[in-house]
């Protein structure tokens, strides 16, 4: 924007087409953008012969002027056009190509189509969230006025180790009335709940995707329920946020909701950041829709096989063909738009394996795509955390191209913790392994250390009380017969399926649950949890509810009142990461010489991996973030159905262990209240218990 209004306007060679006075625009300036006195509008495609400008009153599906680009107003590929005199509160816009078509060859041009600017930043046509516009919907665009005032706010910028990443849905996180904000569902529900969070303890936010998308794209009625697509990962528009989040309507300045959210999120020192779709789009396979990408350049945009057909390696019907120099070009300038007009703080990258995947699928060593990402000055301080793996059955966890920047969702810790956990055989290893960092996986000297982010829960899955009540997924609502959703849950329902009144599962239940939050915030790497789960949230064993848009997938507020001791422990865990930060990163060697992390058994400094043991014990010694002082913890984890008598390293003269929280105890957590702990320690079954290295007081 500012390059356009510092450069001059010569007024001297108009054309009129169609009554408006237009000349060649800026060519390097890709979508619609405003300028004094016109619109400057550019579009660009490899194949297509001529190019139409469609432009059409608000909330009509007439246009009400037609401009063809005159062929001299084309350079190379780009076609660019200045119209004069256009309100950009009075119209919206889009295009006709016309070109050849070949479908065996994945040349699809119709001069007859009207398509999506790839490069909108506001989309009309699906503005209310669940309702279909009268005459259906027809994609079109807005120009938007960035006149947001960001005033003096600054991005927290906060190191990796201090992460604690709460991943949410926008629409699900207020919209029950439980929430009692007065604008539920929307960016501004969410900016009324930022006392919660804050209180809570988190320092990122990981928000489901927020660019635009069909939430009717395949609605259905199962049971007299409707069914949306309700998660929002088959993208419309990557430059424009979801009108459906917004509570008013915002005429040409899309996005000022949620910029104030983000302004307002990062004034208390709580990062942003957004879960981005660049592995397909919305127009699915040959027998979707066809509003954008497959007018523009069809084989281009889209992997295709020898015969024109989509490869399918997102499991939802095309592949973006990400390598290729045209798409790589549109996802680094969109993700620039998005840190440079939003602010936003870091993105997460769905099936991300996909973005390193050649022209003909094959994986890539070096993808162009995601080293671009890597050293992009604009990008430099975001944050980009990949979803190493696709549907095609690229698993790269671990394995995933770097550059010492990218994150990763670390699926190994999610399988391997909760399996250790629940008690499963032969895991002590894989679980000292994962709470260390998962350094068997990431090596530090090629992937830094903090390149796992450490989660037992997401939008994908059970919550966190569902795991510990269902051993089996219970998807019938998603009217698929409960064949959707995966059926390997690493889950234990204590005993009986589903909710009950037994006192002692419950009981079983809910130290399961903090047994589990224990371990996330002692594990060295990036925690990450799924918004409800500190209060006890559930989807009633469903493990796939994305198209649930009702009290399966929004978040159930009276629990924070019905579970407040369970919350309580999520905030002062929280509090107990934050405090060590020899759990975080590496210090200072301690006073006593101990290495820095160690893993131990049943008697201190004898590491037990046998298949048959259920216990592990692992200790952070260091010093204090200010180097006053030493900074030792020790974490047991007895994962049996039986009590063990636990053996404690020995500490030197004027030193004890105190135990400082125990999941066998109802009440919240030990804090403040510790207890002196000798030589040995019995550890009930299924507890997890950490000590903490003390002065003896003085009487």
């Amino acid at each position: 924007m500012a390059d356009i209004q510092n450069k001059s306007i010569h007024l001297v060679a108009f054309d009129t087409i169609e009554g408006y006075e237009v000349r060649p625009g800026f060519y390097e300036i890709n979508g619609a953008t405003a300028i004094p006195g016109g619109v400057n509008f550019t579009i660009h495609s490899n194949q297509a012969t001529s190019c139409e400008l469609l432009l059409f009153h608000r909330m009509e599906n007439e246009p009400f002027a037609i401009l063809k680009f005159p062929e001299h107003y084309r350079i190379g590929n780009v076609f660019s056009m200045i119209v004069f005199r256009l309100n950009i509160e009075e119209f919206e816009y889009g295009y006709r190509l016309d070109g050849p078509y070949n479908p065996h060859k994945g040349i699809l041009f119709d001069k007859n189509k009207m398509l999506l600017d790839p490069y909108a930043k506001a989309v009309t046509g699906q503005s209310v969230w669940g309702k279909r516009p009268d005459g259906g919907t027809h994609y079109k665009a807005r120009v938007v006025r960035d006149d947001f005032d960001w005033g003096n706010s600054r991005q927290p910028l906060l190191p990796m180790e201090d992460l604690i990443v709460y991943e949410m849905h926008v629409r699900g996180f207020t919209k029950d009335e439980t929430s009692k904000v007065s604008n539920p569902g929307t960016f501004a529900g969410m900016m009324e709940k930022i006392p919660y969070l804050k209180e809570l303890g988190i320092t990122a936010i990981e928000l489901m995707p927020v660019f635009e998308f069909d939430e009717l794209r395949d609605r259905r009625e199962v049971e007299g329920e409707t069914l949306l697509d309700y998660w929002g990962y088959n993208t419309v528009s990557f430059f424009a946020p979801n009108t459906g989040y917004c509570a008013g309507i915002e005429y040409n300045r899309e996005g000022n909701e949620l910029k104030q959210l983000i302004k307002a999120m990062n004034s208390e020192g709580i990062e942003v950041f957004l879960d981005v779709v660049f592995n397909h789009t919305a127009e699915g396979n040959e027998y979707g829709p066809y509003f954008s990408f497959k007018g523009i350049d069809n084989n281009i945009y889209y992997m295709l096989t020898p015969d024109g057909y989509y490869y399918n390696f997102s499991g939802c019907g095309n592949t973006l063909n990400c390598n290729h120099p045209i798409v790589q070009q549109m996802i680094i300038e969109c993700l620039r738009y998005w840190v440079t007009t939003y602010r936003v703080n870091g993105f997460r990258f769905d099936l991300a394996s996909i973005l390193g995947r050649n022209e003909d699928g094959s994986p890539m060593s070096k993808p162009p795509l995601l080293q671009s990402l890597a050293f992009d000055p604009i990008l430099g301080k975001v944050k980009l955390i990949a979803e190493a793996w696709d549907a095609g059955g690229l698993y790269q966890v671990g394995s995933f191209p770097s550059w010492n920047r990218w994150m990763e969702w670390n699926g190994r810790y999610r399988d391997d913790i909760r399996g250790f956990l629940k008690g499963d055989y032969g895991l002590i290893e894989e679980a000292a392994n994962r709470i260390f960092g998962s350094e068997d996986i990431y090596h530090p000297e090629l992937r830094g250390a903090n390149a796992s982010v450490n989660f037992l829960t997401c939008h994908d899955g059970f919550t966190l009380h569902d795991i510990y009540t269902y051993n089996m997924k219970h998807n019938e609502k998603n009217g698929w017969n409960n064949t959707d959703g995966d059926n390997n849950n690493l889950s234990w329902n204590c005993g009986v399926e589903g909710e009950t009144d037994d006192p002692q599962i419950n009981q079983i239940r809910r130290r399961m649950v903090k047994n589990a939050c224990v371990v996330l915030m002692c594990s060295r790497g990036i925690p990450m949890f799924l918004a409800g789960d500190e209060f006890g949230n559930s989807q009633n064993g469903n493990n796939n509810a994305y198209c649930q848009d009702n009290t399966i997938s929004w978040l159930d507020w009276s629990l924070v009142e019905k579970n407040s001791k369970l919350l309580q422990f999520f905030k002062d865990m929280i509090r107990f990461r934050k405090e060590h930060l020899i759990i975080r990163k590496d210090t200072m060697t301690s006073s006593l010489n101990w290495p820095l992390r160690s893993v131990h058994g049943l008697v201190p400094w004898r590491e037990d991996f046998s298949s048959n043991n259920h216990l592990l014990c692992v200790m952070f010694a260091g010093r204090t973030e200010d180097n006053s002082k030493d900074d030792i913890i020790y974490i047991i984890m007895n994962t049996y159905w039986e009590p063990q008598n636990v053996g404690l390293p020995e500490l030197k003269i004027g030193i004890q262990w105190e135990l400082v929280i125990d999941t066998f105890q109802e009440e919240s957590v030990q804090i403040g209240k510790s207890m002196v702990v000798r030589e040995s320690l019995l550890v009930e079954p299924r507890t997890v218990k950490i000590l903490h290295a003390n002065p003896v007081k003085q009487r």
